[in-house]
């Protein structure tokens, strides 16, 4: 069967495999797991795999895609990653069980958005431990806190934060404490359990692993970890994990021998930025029919040997085929690995054909 390109193959066995190991990992240490779908568009497929390898709950950064597995029936609490927009309100708390919060004014519209739709809302206050995304300063967790507790159709059940992502702070087990020690004061001034500890992302398996992770913390939200099987500190493959659960597939569109040197009197590139070039010589270069609008160039890895990515436009990928192990021609299909940017952008571009591929 001819199916176009290009293309983004799916390998939702494998990616439960995954799920698999890394959620029982985080279950040894008796915490939850909510696995992250915002780098695959919440694709049904891969949500669907993600509850089968043992996902506690489901979390977007979305609120469309959290309204598409909403209305889809899924039977797993449903998180929203991405503090939300004080203007979501009332699209929040139809779609979201839980959401992490740093804005007492946003929870109270939170608040008057579960009264009108008769629903209990869950909040995790965010406390930024350090790298400096989202989150409130640490002297300010009570003051957040206790005003949430007062309001309507809210239940505070813990606290969390998040690293490695903005800041590259790598979880340390002094930054985890220092999450357990605000959490115990926030519970000594406002009476509240605060049960819920949410550790941060697919960053802090390896302190886990390490034995060092406070036995306090008991949540994590896990996403590259489980669909790429990739250690996020050094995306080094994580233990016990497939890395081919997603394969970007292009087309061959021209492939003809050029110097590898521009020609002429240059400027910037379409993109603002002007790229350096080294000169090979003459080399047989081949274009495939995706480009920047579709996916990250520099993130993605040719499976053909001897193939090396040289750059893109908007709309074409180019390729150094000088050594590749097979005689590359127009019409034919290559195939690569894509990091995590480059997965994001493909399952996020329309022009993408997402397939399933079962085994």
């Amino acid at each position: 069967m001819f199916i176009r390109t290009p293309r983004l193959e799916i390998y939702p066995d494998r990616i439960a495999q995954n799920a698999r190991a890394v959620i029982a990992l985080c279950h040894e240490h008796g915490a939850q797991v909510a696995a992250v779908t915002k780098v695959v568009c919440a694709h049904p497929a891969v949500v669907n795999a993600l509850v089968a390898g043992g996902a506690d709950m489901v979390a977007d950064s979305r609120i469309r895609n959290l309204q598409a597995m909403a209305d889809t029936g899924i039977d797993r609490p449903l998180m929203l990653l991405r503090i939300p927009a004080p203007s979501r309100a009332a699209d929040v708390v139809r779609c979201a069980n839980v959401t992490l919060n740093s804005n007492l004014g946003t929870i109270e519209l939170l608040s008057e958005a579960a009264v009108l739709h008769g629903v209990t809302h869950q909040v995790i206050v965010m406390v930024d431990v350090g790298d400096l995304r989202e989150g409130v300063w640490p002297d300010r967790a009570i003051e957040v806190v206790r005003g949430a507790a007062r309001l309507r159709n809210i239940e505070v059940i813990g606290l969390g934060c998040n690293l490695a992502c903005y800041g590259g702070v790598i979880p340390t087990k002094e930054n985890m404490t220092a999450l357990v020690e605000v959490r115990n004061r926030c519970r000594e001034a406002s009476g509240l359990d605060l049960n819920v500890l949410s550790g941060g992302n697919s960053a802090n398996l390896p302190l886990l692993v390490s034995g060092q992770m406070p036995w306090e913390i008991n949540q994590f939200r896990i996403g590259e970890a489980i669909v790429l099987g990739r250690n996020v500190i050094d995306r080094s493959p994580w233990p016990g994990t497939r890395q081919d659960t997603f394969k970007m597939v292009a087309e061959v569109v021209e492939v003809e021998r050029k110097p590898s040197m521009p020609i002429g009197e240059r400027g910037q590139d379409a993109f603002g930025g002007t790229p350096e070039f080294e000169d090979r010589g003459v080399r047989l270069r081949a274009i495939c029919n995706l480009g920047r609008q579709d996916v990250v160039v520099d993130g993605i890895e040719p499976l053909l040997p001897g193939v090396t990515v040289l750059g893109g436009s908007s709309d074409h990928l180019i390729l150094d085929v000088e050594e590749a192990a097979e005689n590359v021609k127009v019409g034919d299909e290559l195939e690569f690995w894509p990091g995590y940017g480059a997965l994001l952008a493909l399952s996020t571009s329309p022009y993408v054909q997402k397939v399933v591929i079962r085994g």
